[in-house]
């Protein structure tokens, strides 16, 4: 009798297993239409989430290995690339988990292709900007702590993202620019080949003055300055006799580009200074204007 009631009680219990199993099936393989040609069901949900999670570890799990191996300016570029091939992959990813759970996502995908170029155009200037910010750090066209001018404007780059750059400029300003202006505008790199920069002051002299003094006077004002360099050597070049003025370029080194702008000042003032006390004269423009008489 005990026997019989136990083998009653088990075969309910197994009954009930197996009936609340079949709910649990059907409920993971229930459909959600999410439109006319598009479903998923649950246990699909569950499958691209339990992927994106896996990724999400895997990708963190790469980025400090490799990180570690790397120098610290180096890492600064990975990050950059790496924020950008993620959106890649896991967007190859949601494609593959989709194609294996028997998700079709054609239906989908026909249905916002306008959508989809729209977007497209929308964010072209994004893309841009991430295409430039890759091609920055890979061909290492600027790196932080360069002096670069862009649309007549001189700054410092301070940081380097994958869309856009941070510079400051002589004024102490903040400039944000987008990546993709380094593709449609003239860049110059001062400090790429070399941290020493080469700047230059013009002067003219009247006609008559001593030339030899001049040169020695130019070379006094720039070896006065205590940022100017002593190599290399400041150069003077007489360039030309011009239509009011002897015409003379000094031609120094610095170190501190960004200020060079502050140097040259400086200098304009000690030329200025030396020319007055050795009686060099600049002299102002000068036209000769003939006047004629018209007989009527």
């Amino acid at each position: 009798m005990v026997q019989e009631t136990n083998s009653n009680i088990k075969g309910v219990i197994e009954f009930l297993d197996q009936s609340i199993l079949h709910k649990v099936v059907d409920v993971l393989i229930y459909k959600i239409n999410l439109g006319e040609h598009f479903s998923i069901s649950l246990i699909g949900l569950i499958a691209i989430v339990a992927t994106f999670y896996i990724t999400k570890r895997v990708l963190r799990i790469a980025t400090n290995v490799i990180s570690k191996r790397l120098t610290e300016e180096n890492q600064s570029k990975f990050k950059s690339l790496f924020t950008f091939g993620k959106y890649v992959v896991y967007a190859l990813i949601f494609f593959s988990v989709c194609q294996s759970i028997g998700v079709n996502i054609t239906p989908l995908l026909t249905a916002s292709a306008a959508l989809l170029v729209g977007v497209g155009l929308a964010l072209q200037t994004l893309f841009q900007d991430i295409l430039s910010g890759i091609f920055i750090l890979v061909d290492k066209t600027l790196k932080v702590g360069d002096i670069i001018e862009i649309e007549d404007e001189v700054a410092k780059v301070e940081e380097i993202k994958l869309r856009t750059t941070r510079a400051v400029t002589i004024e102490n300003k903040v400039m944000i620019i987008p990546n993709h202006k380094y593709l449609t505008n003239n860049l110059y790199n001062w400090t790429q080949n070399d941290k020493i920069v080469k700047s230059s002051v013009s002067v003219g002299v009247a006609y008559g003055s001593n030339t030899k003094l001049v040169s020695e006077l130019l070379i006094k004002a720039v070896q006065d300055h205590s940022d100017t360099l002593n190599y290399p050597k400041p150069e003077v070049f007489f360039e030309n006799f011009g239509d009011s003025a002897l015409e003379f370029k000094i031609v120094f080194g610095v170190n501190k580009s960004i200020v060079a702008h502050k140097y040259r000042s400086d200098i304009r003032f000690a030329i200025d200074r030396l020319f007055r006390e050795h009686q060099i004269k600049i002299p102002f423009p000068q036209r000769v204007v003939h006047h004629l008489n018209s007989s009527t």
